[in-house]
C-alpha cells in the first residue's frame, strides 16, 4: 500500500485554506470555473526510446516493449472510452529527455499522465567451491607449493517478477506545485486565470490553492495506482503493489496533472521477458490498465457530480 499522511495533510491544508479565505477575500471573490468533463485527455508516455534503450533482457529492450504496450493501450482506451482523447508522447522509436516529455504532456493539457516501463534487477551472483589447486610461491629465494581453494563464479537470472505502479514521493510535492505554477496558463480555466494573473504568487492564499491542488492530484494518482495493481492481481499477475518513489521518476512531479508510472514486468526474468514481448501479454496489460482507468474515471465522475461540477461532453 502507498504510505502517506493524506488525512493529516488534508486537515492541515483545510485549516490553512479557511484561514487564508478569511484573511484574503480574493479567494471568496474568484469566480470558480464552470463544469467540465471528469477526464477529457490522457497522456500516454512510452518510456525511453531512440538512443535510450532502457533496461535490456536476453533478446529485447525496454524501449520497444514500452512502445508496443503504449500503442495497444491507446487503441484500447479509444475502443472502451471513446469520449476520452489520448495524446502520445511518442509513437515511434525516438528519444526525448524527461523535460521534453513533461513539456509535451503539459502543453497537451492532459488530465492524466500514464508512463509505461519495464522493471529490471541485476542477476544473482554465485560462488561455488570446486576443489583445491596447487599454487607455487617463493620465499627467501626458495620455491614452495601449497593447496588453495578454487571457486567457480557464475550468475543466474533474478527470479523477481510482477508489476509495480508508482506515484511521485511526498518529498517531491514542492516540485509538483512548481509544475502547477509554471503551467497555470495551460490548464487553468480562462475566467479563473484572469482573476489570478495579477495575484502575487507568494501570497499565502495562492500558495494554499496550489498546495490543495497538489494534494488532490496526489490522492487521485494514489487511487489510480492502487486500482491498476488491483486489476493486475485480478488477471493473475503478481502485484508488488503501488508505491511512492522519489528517485528516477522526475517526470511524474513535472507534469501538471495526476500521474503514475507502470512497471509492467521484469525484463530481467526470462519468463516475464517472453510474456512482455508476446502479443497476448501486451494486450492483457493494456486491457488491465484501461479497466483501471475506467474505474478511476467512474469514481472521479461520482465525486464531481456530488459537487455539481460534471457536464456531458458534446
Amino acid at each position: 500500500m502507498i504510505k502517506n499522511n493524506a488525512v493529516v495533510g488534508l486537515i492541515s491544508f483545510g485549516c490553512i485554506f479557511l484561514f487564508a479565505a478569511f484573511n484574503y477575500p480574493i479567494l471568496k471573490n474568484i469566480q470558480q470555473p464552470g463544469p467540465k468533463p471528469a477526464l477529457k485527455r490522457i497522456v500516454i508516455d512510452a518510456g525511453h526510446g531512440g538512443v535510450d534503450f532502457g533496461a535490456s533482457g536476453k533478446y529485447s529492450h525496454e524501449k520497444d516493449i514500452a512502445l508496443a504496450i503504449a500503442l495497444k493501450l491507446e487503441q484500447e482506451i479509444h475502443k472502451q472510452m471513446p469520449d476520452v482523447d489520448v495524446y502520445m508522447t511518442r509513437t515511434t522509436d525516438i528519444y526525448d529527455n524527461v523535460k521534453v516529455k513533461a513539456i509535451k504532456a503539459n502543453q497537451a493539457k492532459g488530465d492524466l499522465f500514464i508512463s509505461i516501463h519495464c522493471n529490471y534487477v541485476d542477476p544473482i551472483h554465485h560462488r561455488e567451491f570446486i576443489g583445491y589447486k596447487t599454487e607455487t610461491y617463493h620465499k627467501k629465494g626458495k620455491k614452495y607449493t601449497r593447496k588453495v581453494k578454487e571457486y567457480k563464479t557464475y550468475t543466474t537470472p533474478n527470479p523477481a517478477k510482477g508489476t509495480e505502479t508508482y506515484i511521485w514521493g511526498v518529498d517531491k510535492n514542492d516540485d509538483k506545485e512548481k509544475a502547477l505554477r509554471e503551467n497555470e496558463s495551460l490548464y487553468m480555466d480562462s475566467t479563473l486565470a484572469n482573476e489570478m494573473k495579477d495575484f502575487d504568487p507568494n501570497d499565502p492564499a495562492k500558495i494554499v490553492l496550489y498546495s490543495l491542488k497538489t494534494q488532490q492530484y496526489a490522492e487521485r494518482s494514489q487511487s489510480l495506482a492502487l486500482t491498476v495493481e488491483d486489476e493486475f492481481t485480478k488477471m493473475g499477475r503478481v502485484s508488488r503493489e503501488a508505491k511512492q518513489r522519489g528517485k528516477g521518476i522526475w517526470v511524474l512531479q513535472a507534469v501538471a496533472m495526476p500521474a503514475i508510472l507502470v512497471e509492467t514486468g521484469f525484463i530481467s526474468n526470462p519468463e516475464e521477458e517472453d510474456y512482455l514481448n508476446s502479443q497476448t501479454g501486451q494486450q492483457q496489460i493494456a486491457e488491465a490498465i484501461t479497466r483501471a482507468v475506467k474505474r478511476y474515471k467512474f469514481s472521479l465522475e461520482n465525486k464531481m457530480q456530488a459537487n455539481g461540477t460534471v457536464q456531458n461532453r458534446k
